[in-house]
């Protein structure tokens, strides 16, 4: 019996073959915390009675969600990370480097390697051919203690794109379609297997998006297979010699096969307080929004500046719209720097943020006063996500976004 791309990752770590429902006991690579998890997982490593973690090298402590610190508790946490780090000699990636996804590919994860952390986006790595996964602070902590972690192996659901996208549409537009169509439980604790010519013709930062996403529609994990963009990217971050391709077998066994095709994608709307509830743009061209959002771990990487940028050039933000930029890491921001892309934003009007999370958690940045709307391009809009449980968050594409602020209303052109 053939074994799926996940099957087939799984069972290199596990060191035997495995299939889908096995519990399995699979070696770790990478060990993630972020500030707002982290300081849980300290607790919990430390009650394990561990001198030292299994690799410091590879276990990473980001300060990202409330970055820098709106409040002293949120200080006081940090603190603790940063003790731990210099405690145990853990990687610290401080204020103002980014977001831990995002991070997390330029720098950390490979091809066929296991990425745990505790974060429920940390799938986006799936991109690069890795089985990765959000897991409870507890797990992470025994995972940074033994450089083991247990699981289940999940089924497969495999998702074929074909065609082209019409102009304008973004990976963001296919994902939210696809939510939409199986709904935010869909593929509850499923592993997402893209595939298809759509896929393949896909840049890297697009293929982050759908698997940063894949949490969304319940999935464990969302995973591509490694190829020669994969190779590419991995040799601008400096890591060519970890590329490797990991590839399902022909007689792969999958629980559900989603044939979609790109051509009939359309711009499409997460609506509140769902990412399920999605429509398309032209059904929405009468909702006015407050505040347009664009950044976060599923579409603050320079692609999707570029896009933004691209609209925005001579032109002027809404004047009831509040618009708000985040790189999603130091080195996004750099490169937006260098390519004149925070100029172009300054003069439309928009607010730049520090590379972090920003206002997509809630808790400094942006946060939504009483009835208002927010089009953001983030992966989550429930009732209070952006601070107030009295806001309404539209989720769209950076395309979307861009029109929108210049608009003041739900719009694509």
């Amino acid at each position: 019996m053939g074994l799926t791309l996940v099957e087939k990752i799984i069972s290199e770590n596990a060191g035997k073959q495995v299939h889908a429902g096995e519990l399995v006991i699979s070696k770790v690579d990478v060990t993630a915390v972020q500030d707002g998890t982290g300081p849980l997982t300290v607790q919990e490593f430390k009650k394990l009675g561990k001198e030292k973690l299994f690799n410091p090298e590879r276990t990473v402590l980001f300060i990202d969600h409330a970055s820098p610190s709106p409040r002293k508790e949120l200080s006081n946490t940090h603190m603790v990370l940063r003790e731990f780090h210099k405690e145990y000699g853990a990687v610290l990636s401080d204020v103002g480097a980014g977001v831990c996804h995002q991070r997390l590919i330029e720098t950390f994860v490979n091809p066929g390697e296991v990425l745990v952390g505790a974060d429920s986006h940390t799938c986006t790595s799936g991109a690069l051919g890795a089985f990765a996964t959000g897991m409870g602070s507890t797990d992470i902590a025994v995972a940074m203690a033994l450089g083991k972690t247990w699981l289940k192996v999940p089924a497969t659901y495999k998702i074929v794109v074909n065609g082209k996208f019409k102009s304008g549409i973004c990976s963001k537009d296919l994902m939210l379609h696809l939510i939409g169509m199986i709904g935010a439980d869909g593929a509850t604790y499923k592993a997402l297997e893209f595939t298809g010519e759509t896929i393949d013709n896909m840049s890297m930062s697009e293929r982050f998006t759908l698997a940063n996403m894949a949490v969304e529609a319940g999935a464990k994990c969302g995973l591509f297979v490694a190829d020669e963009k994969t190779k590419e990217f991995l040799k601008e971050r400096g890591r060519e010699d970890k590329f490797r391709q990991i590839l399902p077998d022909s007689d792969a066994i999958y629980e559900r096969i989603i044939e979609i095709n790109a051509e009939d994608i359309k711009h499409t709307v997460s609506c509140p307080h769902t990412v399920d509830n999605t429509k398309t743009v032209d059904e929405l061209k009468d909702v006015k929004v407050n505040q347009v959002f664009v950044g976060t771990c599923t579409n603050g990487r320079i692609e999707d500046l570029r896009v933004v940028a691209n609209i925005l050039k001579g032109r002027t933000v809404n004047p009831d719209v509040r618009m708000l930029i985040s790189p999603a890491s130091k080195d996004v921001f750099k490169q937006a720097l260098k390519e004149g892309l925070i100029d172009i934003f300054v003069e439309a009007n928009a607010a730049i943020l520090a590379p972090g999370c920003g206002p997509c958690v809630g808790v400094h940045a942006g946060i939504l006063g009483d009835g208002e709307v927010c089009l953001a391009t983030q992966n989550r809009n429930f009732q209070g996500r952006m601070g107030n449980t009295k806001g309404f968050i539209y989720l769209a594409s950076p395309y979307v976004a861009a029109y929108t602020a210049l608009n003041g209303y739900i719009s694509a052109e």
